[in-house]
């Protein structure tokens, strides 16, 4: 199955606004819960990129989460791309709300669950992950829709 040439240009620009929207609620997601990443008892979880020393993380690490961010909205798109057929729904906003829960779904759950097993990281932090990710699945899937037609 490969993607017609005719949506890539709607991929790359819906994967930059994803990229960017993810990175907009995610940062104001660490701030409402910023006592957890400045508790020393957690300094040990986080990694010593996002973390070399107390305080905020470093440029490179914004920089680095906002390239995962657009790779990981790439793969988003292009797979609507693939998919869009298939899923429900008669309007763009429809479809991406379809397609974002699908996501949320498949890729979130399963990883945060098996997260919460292995990493000693308060529940309440993971469930605000779980809600930043949904949020931004949601509106980053709806952009999606809208260009990638």
């Amino acid at each position: 199955m490969c993607i017609e040439k005719k949506y890539w240009k709607g991929i790359l620009i819906s994967a930059i606004l994803f990229a960017i929207v993810a990175q907009v609620i995610h940062t104001i997601g660490a701030f409402a819960s910023m006592g957890y990443y400045t508790d020393p008892a957690y300094f040990a979880l986080w990694s010593k990129l996002m973390m070399p020393a107390a305080g905020a993380p470093p440029t490179e690490f914004f920089v680095l989460t906002l390239a995962l961010a657009l790779i990981t909205a790439l793969f988003y798109a292009g797979a609507y791309a693939m998919l869009m057929k298939s899923i429900p729904g008669k309007t763009y906003v429809k479809k991406g709300l379809v397609y974002g829960l699908l996501l949320f779904l498949v890729a979130i759950v399963p990883g945060y669950l098996s997260m919460a097993l292995l990493i000693n990281v308060p529940f309440a932090l993971v469930a605000e992950w779980v809600l930043e990710s949904l949020v931004a699945l949601l509106i980053g899937s709806v952009v999606i829709a809208k260009f990638v037609q």
